[in-house]
Order: C-alpha cells, then structure tokens, then sequence
C-alpha cells in the first residue's frame, strides 16, 4: 500500500469531517502526501494545509471539478498543486456553484413525487456549506430517516442516473475545468475513470478530448478501481503519455470504499504525478531546534 492520498473530501463540500479532522486522519493513518479536492470549491485548503503542517505532512492544494462531457455524461476533473486565490478558478468555481442549490430544490420535488417528502431541509441539515448541496448530502439524510440502510444504497435505488430522485445537469465544459485549473498553475487529471458508464472507445475518446484541452493525468489507483481497473487505466496512461494519480476518493467513516491515507501502489509502468508537482508541494514547517 503507497501512502499517498491525492483525492480525499471535507464537509467544505460533501464529505463527513472538517478539513482539520479528515488530514489528521489520513496523517495518524501514516500518510506522507495529502491532496484535499473537494468538488467544486477550495474552501478547505487553508484549514487542512495548515493541519498536514503541524502533522508533518507534506501537502498539496486541490479541487473535483464537475463537468458535463458530451452533453449526456458527468466526469470529474481533479487540479493538483492549484493555486486556490487564482481568479479564473475562483470564477469558474463559482459559477458551477450557483446551479447546485436549484438542482437540490428539483431533486427534493422528484423525490417528494415517489413519497419521501422533506428532503431539501433534510439534505441541507448535511451540508454545512448550503452553496455545496449534492446528492451524498441527499443520501445520508434518507440513510438517517430509514429509508434506506446506507449510502451506496440510495444512490443505486433514488439518485443514480434513470432513478426517481436523479437530476440532469448541466456542468463545467471539459475545456472550461482543465482551462481553470491550468490557469491556477495546476495540474488536471480524470478523476475514478472506472466508474463512468463508457466502454474503451468512449474512454479513450474522452481521455484524448483531456490531453489535447491540456490535461496531464488520470487517477490509476482509486478507492473504487478494482485491480484490473488500475492495470487497465495504467495502460490507457501509458498510451496517451498520461501521469498517473493515487487517491482514495474517502467522503466519511462507515461509507464505504477506503479509508483516507493509504492507495494501492501505482503499477511500475506509471510516472507518478507528484513528482512533476513537487514544486508545487507544500512543505511542512521544520519541527523546532531542541534544546539543550
């Protein structure tokens, strides 16, 4: 197991700890390289950057860009080493963020019609920062009324794409995300391609659409790749002269999935991503001189 972690959420967006709580931890877990990358803000980076330094761990700055791709599918773009105060990102970050709360109010009126009535107010009891609303808050408010036993559950049987509480929308263009966070100096990479509903030809269509808008990497070992996923994404990476990334995609405790902190070592044919960040990594503060 490698102890680096590039993909990991806080409550900034809709994960289940505060920056703070989620970096330690993934450092008490024996982390060595942090990237906290919420969706679609950077609202935590400040708390957790400052957290992995006092925990001795080298730290960089991160965000999950939502994105619309061929007007049918959602991916997520993960920026490393960003620069969170750029003002493209920012406006770009923003601009994704004003449509979450009206697809929330839709989704909540969707799943009134199938009898579960309340679920806006519920799901906002979730988020603690309401501009962030998504459906893991939506989830974890029909898990606490009983509706159903768990996370992965509501999203297989109410939110996932064709069920009764699921909401088209329009996200960032694939251009516009990889755009905003090369501006910000960062790099861009596909986020957890195992999951998207796509076959070869469409993954590698949409790898190739990546590269040419300048994206640099794909995220080989994810918290929801099986093994032959990574082999499988290793070769894509290899193929399209792609650096490959490590996160475990964690959101809580008892969610499922891996534990913040740790990934599956990257097979050997891969270039790992940090090492062209590592300029971009945020140093912990030297531990002070011992006296005498």
């Amino acid at each position: 197991m490698a102890t680096v972690d590039l993909h990991f959420h806080s409550t900034a967006s809709d994960g289940g700890l505060p920056p703070a709580e989620v970096v330690r931890r993934a450092a008490e877990r024996g982390a060595t390289l942090l990237a906290l990358t919420d969706h679609d803000c950077t609202a935590g980076f400040a708390e957790a950057a400052a957290t992995a330094s006092a925990c001795g761990v080298p730290f960089l700055a991160g965000v999950e860009v939502s994105v619309t791709w061929e007007e049918r599918h959602t991916v997520h773009i993960v920026g490393l080493g960003v620069d969170p105060a750029n003002p493209e990102l920012v406006a770009g970050l923003q601009s994704i963020r004003q449509g979450r709360i009206e697809r929330a109010q839709l989704m909540a009126a969707a799943l009134e019609k199938v009898g579960i009535a309340g679920a806006f107010d519920g799901a906002m009891q979730f988020a603690a920062n309401p501009e962030m609303i998504s459906r893991t808050h939506f989830a974890r408010f029909l898990v606490q009324s009983g509706v159903v036993k768990d996370v992965k559950a509501v999203f297989r049987k109410y939110l996932a794409q064709g069920k009764p509480g699921y909401v088209k929308h329009r996200w960032a263009s694939l251009q516009d995300a990889v755009a905003w966070i090369r501006a910000a100096g960062g790099m861009a990479v596909i986020a957890h391609p195992g999951r998207y509903d796509m076959g070869r030809t469409l993954i590698e269509r949409l790898v190739t659409e990546f590269r040419d808008a300048g994206g640099e990497g794909i995220e080989v070992s994810s918290g929801s790749h099986s093994l032959d996923d990574m082999l499988k994404f290793a070769l894509v990476a290899q193929k399209f002269g792609l650096y490959a990334s490590a996160g475990s995609d964690f959101h809580a405790p008892g969610e499922g999935g891996r534990d913040v902190g740790y990934t599956e070592n990257l097979p050997p044919i891969c270039r790992p991503i940090w090492e062209p960040l590592a300029a971009r990594i945020h140093q912990p503060a030297a531990a002070p001189a011992s006296g005498d």
